[in-house]
């Protein structure tokens, strides 16, 4: 049976049974990446920025006639920001090529279309079934960055802690767990802005206006992923002239994702981001002990950090792309007879 489905209001039984999708996805797809845990899962699934939605539907064994819903064997969420619909589709290795993805992506993209969206995004991660899948729905490949992963256990935390002390004369670097203090929002946010056309080649949310950067950390929390900083700020001014960010998510502690990294035009050239990079690491050695890994996703072209990414023991991973499709045509596709 599908129906939709509030994560908020969900049963403990479905949230463990949606968790065992995913891990069992995991396995099959990405074989390295570590199982995600049930802490903050439903918080991680129902909390949104303000001005934002996210819906959902399930795919259950069994039906209401029968009793109790059983086994989740496929799931489909879609948020709905701005003026695109972003789509995310989980479905067990037991029930693929059933039929069952194309009918979870077809809930989503009519409702997507009745909300008045254009478009659809979604991320897909490179070598996985799910090229094939979105490329068949008419998914069309907007872009691509390769994600790299970090094995702790293999830095040189000597010559890490020389990279950390490597900024020029006139910056000083800031450790900032939790997010920026408030005194230091705004040149915050002006720092983020400053670059937000820059190909940075990052994927992860960003947030440029103070208030909206308030509101992003806020939900960050709530979601149950710590955000951890680290700021280069420019002593003659005080502004921030590069940053760093990392977030430890409960779901899955023993692997971090890095966010933005940044350093502002006119303040490049002074060790600045190869320092911000180390002193994070550093940091989080002590902070977050059960910590073993952290990812980070750059775009192919920015080589200069992924140069630094290098220096400092990230090794590429996978190709990870962004796909989009104008909604019409992909209801209209769906409908039509098979």
């Amino acid at each position: 049976m599908v129906r939709e489905w509030d994560s908020r209001t969900a049963s403990s039984a479905e949230i463990a049974s949606l968790l065992d999708t995913l891990n069992a996805v995991l396995a099959a797809d990405l074989p390295q990446d570590p199982p995600w845990r049930e802490d903050s899962l439903r918080e991680y699934l129902s909390e949104v920025m303000p001005g934002e939605r996210r819906l959902s539907w399930a795919a259950q064994a069994g039906s209401p006639a029968e009793g109790e819903l059983g086994v989740m064997l496929g799931h489909v969420h879609v948020l709905l920001l701005g003026d695109i619909g972003v789509l995310e589709v989980l479905v067990h290795p037991t029930a693929r090529r059933t039929g069952l993805g194309r009918d979870l992506v077809r809930l989503a993209a009519r409702r997507v279309y009745q909300e008045g969206f254009r478009s659809i995004g979604v991320e897909v991660v490179g070598d996985t079934p799910a090229v094939e899948f979105y490329e068949a729905l008419g998914f069309s490949r907007e872009y691509v960055e390769t994600r790299s992963v970090l094995d702790l256990s293999a830095v040189d935390w000597a010559a890490l802690t020389e990279m950390a002390t490597g900024v020029d004369a006139g910056y000083r670097v800031e450790f900032c767990p939790g997010g920026p203090p408030d005194d230091l929002i705004d040149a915050y946010a002006r720092a983020k802005a400053a670059v937000r056309d820059v190909d940075d080649g990052e994927l992860r949310p960003s947030s440029y206006d103070p208030q909206r950067l308030r509101d992003s950390l806020d939900t960050l929390h709530r979601r149950g992923m710590k955000p951890y900083i680290v700021l280069a700020i420019h002593d003659d001014t005080g502004e921030v002239a590069g940053l760093t960010e990392v977030v430890v998510p409960a779901q899955h502690p023993t692997r971090a994702d890095q966010y933005d990294t940044i350093v502002a035009q006119q303040h490049r050239g002074h060790g600045i981001d190869r320092a911000i990079k180390a002193r994070m690491l550093l940091e989080l050695r002590s902070a977050e002990p059960e910590l073993t890994e952290v990812q980070t996703w750059n775009a192919q072209a920015n080589e200069s950090m992924l140069k630094v990414n290098a220096e400092l023991g990230y090794r590429p991973d996978r190709e990870w792309c962004e796909y989009s499709v104008d909604v019409a045509e992909l209801v209209h596709q769906l409908d039509a007879p098979r």
